[in-house]
């Protein structure tokens, strides 16, 4: 490589550095969102256990959880899976900035798209994550019947 040429690697080196850690910031998001992903399973689990030995209203409130539940899981999992293609999208884009270097292709508009498209999957899956999270505050209600208790103490 002549000098010339190793200044530009060292330019879009230097340009890819953004998406690079925006990549970091996704594992971060990604980090929390496996996270819960493994306590609602673990939630599942116990209830799973307590549900064929209960009866009356706690059987319809087990029941109700547990599809909650597995409408979380749906939900979580469209969340982190719409937040690894942004991740994959972005790893294209840094990839098609050496590759139009390198072969000397004029793909800023193809770059500019994937760029588009990532923070759009990334929209998505913070979207996804949204609902998901208001959908486990919605299971953790206090039943009436224990807040009538706590009063007559």
């Amino acid at each position: 490589m002549d000098a010339a040429s190793l200044s530009t690697v060292s330019s879009t080196i230097q340009t890819a550095i953004a998406p690079v850690f925006l990549l970091a910031g996704i594992a971060g998001i990604l980090n929390v969102m496996v996270g819960r992903l493994a306590r609602i399973v673990d939630r599942a689990r116990g209830l799973e256990q307590l549900h064929p030995r209960s009866t009356g209203p706690e059987h319809d409130r087990h029941v109700w959880e547990l599809r909650l539940i597995d409408r979380r899981i749906t939900v979580i999992n469209s969340a982190i899976f719409l937040s690894v293609a942004s991740a994959l999208a972005i790893c294209l884009v840094v990839a098609l900035m050496f590759v139009s270097l390198l072969v000397n292709l004029h793909i800023g508009g193809i770059v500019a798209v994937a760029f588009i498209v990532s923070m759009l999957l990334l929209m998505g899956g913070l979207i996804f994550f949204l609902v998901e999270v208001r959908m486990s505050l919605g299971a953790i209600h206090v039943r009436e019947e224990l807040l009538e208790l706590d009063a007559r103490k």
